[in-house]
């Protein structure tokens, strides 16, 4: 396995990207997905649960992982969506080097990095990121997004939390707010996705994955979604390993894994 930590900087905040890059040991010259790995926080803090725990399942199906532990409060919107990006630049650049297959790039987030990984989805193509950036939409685009408990609206159905951390002073700004309300911000250049949440979640409330969804469903964009009845917030695997049992959603994990292996993420 290469395992690297790699500083990716914004300004004055850095954040790091972990590297868990699968050894081809059968088959030397093996291309694999690769999956960016967002864990989620509130904005406040990424949760190590939602890190390493995650991508070593990932190798396990044979899917390349990286970590990106970005920058959260005091630090606002767009400093983690441009570490995001930056993160995106370095994985294509390295797909050679990696054995990576440079049209199955995936980001996948928990909770707020769920957030930061549906935004990434929706923006990585606007001229706002790719003008910061210096970038040309190419570099960086996502190729699919796994969405896990995902903040998305500033509505009715908000993380409060998570959108004042995101952005600070702003947070009573209509305008920002709205920008950063994801459903609203979907259109047909966003990647498929595949979405898991609960029913029981008390944190963020299952509205957040059904408006995202119907979002999708309108501008004509594929995703899976899968509703488990059983299950609070921040559940990581399911597992005794990421801190909470919960039986029912175990299998979402050996899910999304099949769902990137299988999938072609050729454009429609």
């Amino acid at each position: 396995m290469i395992h690297e930590k790699i500083e990716i900087r914004d300004g004055e905040f850095q954040a790091e990207l972990s590297t868990y890059i699968v050894d081809n040991t059968v088959e030397p010259d093996k291309i694999r997905p690769l999956v960016l790995v967002c864990p989620g926080g509130g904005y406040v803090m990424t949760s190590p649960k939602e890190g390493e725990p995650i991508a070593l399942q990932m190798n396990s199906f044979g899917i390349h992982a990286c970590v990106l532990n970005y920058s959260c409060a005091p630090a606002e919107f767009p400093t983690a969506l441009n570490q995001v990006a930056k993160s995106v630049k370095l994985i294509r650049e390295n797909a050679k080097k990696w054995h990576v297959d440079p049209s199955k790039i995936i980001v996948l987030g928990f909770s707020a990095g769920g957030h930061l990984a549906t935004s990434f989805g929706v923006f990585w193509n606007k001229e706002f990121l790719l003008r910061e950036l210096n970038l040309k939409p190419e570099q960086i685009e996502p190729n699919g997004l796994v969405l896990c408990y995902p903040v998305i609206t500033s509505g009715e159905h908000a993380h409060t939390g998570s959108f004042e951390n995101l952005l600070g002073d702003r947070k009573d700004d209509t305008n920002w707010r709205e920008l950063v309300s994801l459903e609203k911000q979907v259109d047909g250049t966003m990647p498929k996705a595949f979405i898991w949440h609960t029913y029981e979640d008390g944190a963020v409330p299952v509205e957040n994955a059904l408006l995202l969804a119907n979002a999708m469903r309108k501008a004509k964009v594929p995703f899976a979604l899968h509703i488990f009845e059983e299950g609070g917030h921040g559940l990581g695997l399911g597992t005794e390993e990421t801190g909470q049992v919960v039986e029912e959603v175990q299998p979402w994990i050996k899910m999304a894994g099949d769902w990137i292996l299988k999938n072609s993420f050729e454009k429609n």
